[in-house]
């Protein structure tokens, strides 16, 4: 009977990793990995997952609630796929090396780094618009029009953005959480994309590149596919829910719910380089 519980618990958790990582744009991956590490602690079932197998299975399943929640925004008319693709070219190789080094890395000290990292991403969102803008010419300027009819003006370096990009691949692969993490607020700061474009946006290159992120693990045999079958529908579920919350948020609300996302990530990240989490 208990193992009936985990089972709908999985699936429960792939719900609301799906619903999270849409609705911000970050992939889902904070939940799914802790979600099963703590699994394994108390079902013997479980006893084999380790945080490569909790990564690789976790990145498995960003790409089903990506995926879920780019059709969902493809068909808002969201997705800017023309940054989109450029951004790819630097996550989709990052993502690669960031899953193969996980059999190596093992350092704390990194993990706590990137914990207050986040909360800095965090508290620059919160107060950006204290700060003075001053005009940029971007050598890609983007002109954008929503679903909707609204109309947005932005742009950003190529340069500047692939290797932004590689680094976002880099902690997808690495961690199991989607990149999204640092992928949004650098279109959201660096690049001034609107919050509901960068969303978007971010869960289309997220698609792309944790495919080839999860390719590699698979490769690897970091997958644990009875957790992934019993999360999946969860998380394709969730990813449709996350994206149809996002279009019912103002700009705002959705900068509300991805600063407290990035707090999140930064708890999480913290407890682990400290060891209890």
């Amino acid at each position: 009977m208990d193992i009936i519980w985990v089972y709908v618990l999985l699936v429960l958790v792939g719900f609301l990793a799906g619903t999270v990582g849409s609705l911000v744009g970050l992939g889902g991956g904070i939940i799914i990995v802790p979600s099963l590490l703590v699994l394994g602690y108390f079902y013997p079932q479980f006893a084999h997952i380790t945080p490569q197998i909790a990564v690789g299975t976790s990145l498995l399943l960003v790409v089903l609630t990506s995926l879920s929640s780019t059709i969902f925004y493809m068909k808002e008319k969201r997705i800017d796929f023309q940054s989109g693709l450029l951004f790819f070219i630097g996550s989709g190789p990052g993502a690669i090396l960031g899953a193969y080094l996980t059999r190596y890395f093992q350092s704390d000290y990194f993990f706590i780094a990137f914990g207050i990292f986040m909360i800095l991403v965090a508290a620059i969102l919160t107060f950006q618009d204290r700060f003075k803008r001053r005009k940029i010419k971007w050598d890609v300027p983007r002109t954008f029009v929503d679903g909707s009819g609204e109309k947005y003006e932005y742009g950003y370096h190529r340069a500047t953005a692939i290797t932004i990009s590689v680094l976002v691949g880099l902690i997808s692969g690495l961690f199991g959480i989607g990149g999204g993490t640092l992928l949004v607020p650098m279109m959201i700061i660096l690049f001034s994309f609107p919050p509901h474009v960068a969303t978007a946006t971010s869960m289309f290159i997220i698609l792309l590149s944790s495919i080839f992120g999860s390719a590699t693990h698979v490769i690897q045999d970091n997958i644990d596919w009875i957790a992934a079958l019993l999360l999946a529908p969860g998380a394709w579920i969730g990813g449709k829910t996350g994206a149809w919350i996002s279009t019912k948020l103002s700009g705002k609300g959705l900068m509300i719910a991805l600063r407290l996302a990035l707090v999140l990530v930064a708890i999480r990240m913290i407890m682990k380089g400290a060891d209890i989490a």
